[in-house]
């Protein structure tokens, strides 16, 4: 193409304003918003972000490329030298691009013509619509007549189910024929799609799967390295869990892998979910199977979730769970999430309990009884043990911990293995074959000593066996040729099928419930005809260790029920779950007014909508930090997103309306924090920070607003470890490079384009008066430049003999009167940590700032929470303090200006705005909040028209 074809195509399509208008203007816009935040200067990089959603690149591309050479052409813009090329990633594209300056300040300086640079593609009530936590169907159909004829109907629906769904769990009972189910399941996927299938399972249970196999006319290969890996065999490989934790065999080479007894990657944070995670994840279908979920840790079932790539394990987290803001990992489900959370399970998760509860034949499906007998041995109670301070006890505590609970187990190991002897001799002369289970080696060697010495014949299974070996033992055991079976659950109890003995003794009780339930069902499950007897011995000294093994048994009951009602509700079917999925969306607008405010039960967005252009003089607001929280069960809360851009998708609806509300030249004050990301789930190894308040930051750039700049507001480095323990005093001892710094709260202050650009000024200015603000004051606030008063610091004895609330405050206001000292800083702490007098859990010597937008002053404690928490009513989230609230208004606002908070919570904005003579209005989703908001303001309009005593004097003089 010659020069004069490209110059007639780019007027051609700079011409077309009846087809590509609307997209000049908005590529304009969008240049302009670049222009003003970088100096003038134009980065085509920065403008196609602004330009780009999650769909893509908002304009047509012919009209971006023409644009520049248009506005060069026209002398608004020239070529200051060249800038690299960078995808949506920050990957360089090779090829550089111009980068521009703008030399035409009139253009700079035009108001916007266009809504916000990029608009949503759909629909407000879609984007909700589309939350649904419905799992995505990754599979593929397949009919049922050609799942293998020797399948029972529950267990081909199951088979077809899972297929469809591509990541799937199968939590089927005991008996059920999980194995077999998972056989096919791998078997059809082989049938359709090219590369080798896995099953992964614990070690011993791969005899299980080999008879299973010989039903379907599967061969089965046993694994545990790559170079085992066989391109020629058409089978179903199977391995164990240590050889993936390992790194001995790659998980990535395989197209579809089962995880059986999947409950190995219940241990959040240990070496094998590390690894997992990261592992599977390029593996097109996965799957899990397991009987026993554990019903005391919720926290293992979203562990699935984010194995299965359903849903991060983060985001499963914010969606169900309410956290405790004063220590980590301190989960509750959500009252009202507990239906829904059940709902979202069984989209991905199949949990059955019988043939029936997926409508079909059940003959033969019935449990026999489980009489479980619990025995206890007396030992001696005294204790004659001192712990690590020194201090020493007269009696056991039946409350032990682990670690104490392992050393109660070494103390009563005769008396409890005498007994299992009794037991054990019991159905040796009955002629039955049983099973003990041990927890600790000397147990297991005192068993098979005392075994021997009773003539009885034994198979035994150690962790330091070779695979061999543990077959070995096992068949004989299977064969008839030993009457006695020995091992560990860890060891033998997932998987296995052992109801040739109906007797199985447990020669000690352990926290660990997953372990004692699995291991109960070796025995006690479909296909057992005999009743099964369980006996879990125990020392007196272990009632604590009982009873809590007992509530967790009680939690898994409860959850079966709860299951067993959701899928003989709406079975396997994907839709008719959708359907029951659909929370309330919308909400029926409430307005309560008063003299100087308005406030409304509402969707933000919907409100912000209804709003008159240019009626707002100040938004103050405090918004949701991505997924953090959930304030509501309702999809319009902008916490029920499933990560951050999910979340400024959401928020690309209600900041272009903010934009329109405010008066031109006022100032919109977002209040934010950046997030704290765990090492364990990011896979980092260390906790890092997403730095949220940059992403609020562009966003608001985005959307058409100035960027004015940043007020910090520090907060308790000491507390905020003690929430989320990234910043341990023990660990920075162990590596420093582990800890980062203190995360503090930002206040970022956006101005909305004022009509006139060839002037600084508001269309309506914030005044003030000599008298309001002195020169004294401007001073302070523009330089931040604090003279020494001369006092000195209080040494660390007159520090010591302080209360805790007068150390923290004195020393505070010592580092704004003097030169800061860092080292006497550290010495002082240092010796009262010395005298015992440091507290551990707040920042007692946290020095003042002399910076104007640093803020170290604000009271945590002055929000409305502590007015809700005095009344016993529901406290919010993330309250914000009246400190921030009332500098911002002072400074930002006129008497008389209409103050509105989109994210109202309890209303402190309008309630703040009313107290300095201002307007206040507010939207709340929430309605308990709401109503409690309400009556805040109702009492202040009252406070404002109840006459003082001075008016009272005033008035009768006159």
């Amino acid at each position: 193409m010659t020069r004069g074809q490209r110059d007639a195509v780019i007027d051609a399509v700079n011409g077309s304003t009846h087809v590509h208008g609307d997209d000049q203007r908005r590529i304009e816009a969008a240049m302009r918003m670049v222009a003003r935040a970088n100096d003038g200067f134009l980065d085509p990089n920065k403008v196609r972000d602004a330009l780009t959603n999650q769909h893509g690149l908002t304009v047509d591309p012919r009209v971006l490329s023409a644009r520049y050479s248009a506005l060069a052409g026209r002398k608004v813009i020239k070529r200051a030298g060249s800038i690299r090329n960078l995808d949506a990633a920050g990957r360089n594209q090779g090829k550089p691009m111009w980068l521009y300056e703008v030399v035409d300040e009139a253009w700079l300086n035009q108001a916007a013509e266009s809504p916000a640079p990029a608009v949503p593609e759909r629909s407000y009530m879609e984007f909700l619509k589309a939350k649904a936590a419905v799992s995505p169907q990754s599979g593929f159909d397949v009919a049922i007549e050609d799942l293998h004829p020797r399948l029972f109907e529950h267990q081909k629906l199951l088979v077809r189910w899972a297929l469809a769904g591509g990541c799937r769990a199968v939590f089927a009972a005991f008996g059920i024929g999980k194995s077999i189910i998972q056989l096919e399941i791998l078997r059809q996927i082989k049938i359709r799609h090219a590369g080798p299938v896995a099953i992964v399972a614990p070690l011993g249970v791969r005899i299980e799967f080999a008879n299973d196999a010989e039903k379907l006319g599967v061969a089965t290969r046993f694994i545990q390295r790559d170079a085992q890996v066989d391109p020629e065999f058409g089978g179903i490989y199977l391995t164990n869990y240590e050889s993936v934790r390992d790194g001995k065999l790659t998980p990535g080479q395989f197209t579809a892998v089962s995880l059986d007894e999947a409950s190995i990657l219940r241990s959040f944070g240990s070496k094998t979910y590390q690894e997992f995670l990261p592992r599977f994840a390029g593996v097109r279908y996965r799957f899990v199977a397991t009987a026993t979920p554990s019903p005391n840790r919720y926290k293992e079932l979203i562990h699935y979730a984010g194995f299965l790539g359903v849903m991060d394990t983060g985001q499963a987290l914010t969606r169900f769970f309410q956290r405790d803001s004063t220590k980590a990992n301190n989960l509750r489900l959500y009252p009202h999430k507990e239906r829904e959370f059940w709902l979202w399970l069984n989209t991905w998760a199949a949990f059955i309990q019988t043939p029936a509860d997926l409508g079909c034949d059940a003959t033969g499906y019935d449990l026999p009884p489980l009489e479980v007998h619990w025995r206890e041995v007396e030992i001696s109670l005294a204790d004659d043990t001192v712990d690590r301070d020194g201090q020493g006890h007269i009696f056991r505590s039946a409350d032990l911990s682990i670690k104490d609970a392992a050393r109660e187990k070494r103390i009563s190991l005769e008396p409890r293995v005498g007994e299992a002897m009794s037991i054990i001799s019991d159905a040796e002369l009955a002629g039955e074959q049983s099973i003990i289970w041990c927890d600790l080696n000397d147990e297991q060697d005192l068993v098979e000593k005392a075994l021997a010495h009773h003539g009885i014949t034994y198979s035994t299974v150690r962790g330091s066996q070779s695979t061999d070996e543990v077959e070995r033992q096992l068949m004989a055991w299977k064969g008839g040729e030993t009457s006695v079976l020995v091992g560990k659950p860890v060891m033998l109890g997932q998987g296995m099928n052992l109801q040739q003995a109906r007797t199985a003794v447990f020669v000690g009780v352990t926290y660990k419930f997953n372990d004692t339930i699995q291991a109960v069902h070796r025995i006690h499950r479909y296909g057992q005809t005999r009743t099964c007897h369980v006996h879990l011995i125990h020392s007196n000294a272990e009632t604590g260790v009982v009873a809590e093994l007992k509530r967790k048994w009680q939690q898994h009951e409860e959850l079966t029920s709860t299951m067993t009602d959701v899928i003989q509700e709406h079975g396997l079917d994907p839709e008719a779950i959708a359907q029951a999925l659909v929370r309330s969306m919308g909400v029926e607008r409430i307005e309560a007014s008063g003299e100087g405010w308005l406030v409304a039960n509402n969707d933000c967005v919907e409100e912000t909508r209804g709003m008159p252009e240019n009626e707002v003089d100040l938004v103050v607001t405090s918004i949701p930090f991505s997924n953090h929280y959930e304030y509501t069960p309702s999809y319009n809360d902008f916490g029920h997103t499933d990560d951050n851009a999910h979340f400024w998708e959401q928020m690309d609806f209600l900041t272009p309306e903010l934009h329109r509300i405010l008066k031109p030249g006022r100032i919109y004050a977002c209040h934010v924090k950046d997030r704290i990301l765990f090492g364990s789930v990011t896979g980092a190894g260390v906790p890092t920070v997403s730095p949220f308040h940059a992403e609020a930051l562009q966003h608001g750039i985005k959307h058409g607003f100035d960027y004015l700049g940043m007020i910090t507001v520090v907060t308790d480095v000491v507390r905020e470890n003690n929430q989320t323990y990234r910043l341990g005093y023990t660990e920075m001892r162990k590596d420093g490079t582990k800890m980062g710094a203190g995360s503090p709260e930002y206040i970022l202050l956006f101005h909305k384009p004022q009509t006139d650009r060839t002037r600084g000024y508001a269309d309506e200015p914030v005044t003030k008066t000599v008298e309001d603000y002195s020169l004294a004051r401007w001073q302070v606030d523009a330089h931040a430049f604090w003279r020494s008063s001369g006092q000195r610091h209080l040494t660390a004895d007159e520090l010591a003999a302080l209360p805790p609330e007068q150390l923290s405050r004195l020393f505070t206001q010592q580092t704004l009167a003097e030169v800061y000292d860092f080292e006497t800083h550290i010495k002082v702490g240092e010796e009262l940590h010395g005298e015992g007098r440091l507290p551990s859990t707040f920042m007692a010597l946290a020095p003042g700032s002399w910076h104007p937008d640093v803020w170290h002053d604000v009271n945590r404690m002055l929000t409305l929470n502590t007015e809700q928490s005095r009344k016993a009513q529901t406290m919010h989230v993330c309250p914000l303090q009246f400190d921030i609230v009332d500098r911002l208004i002072e400074r930002y606002s006129n008497p008389g200006d209409l103050v509105f908070d989109p994210f109202g919570g309890l209303f402190t904005v309008p309630l703040r705005a009313l107290k300095l003579g201002r307007r206040g209005r507010a939207v709340e989703l929430n309605s308990g909040y709401f109503l409690d908001g309400v009556k805040y303001l109702e009492a202040e309009e009252r406070q404002k028209e109840m006459p003082s005593l001075f008016d009272l004097e005033m008035s009768e003089t006159a």
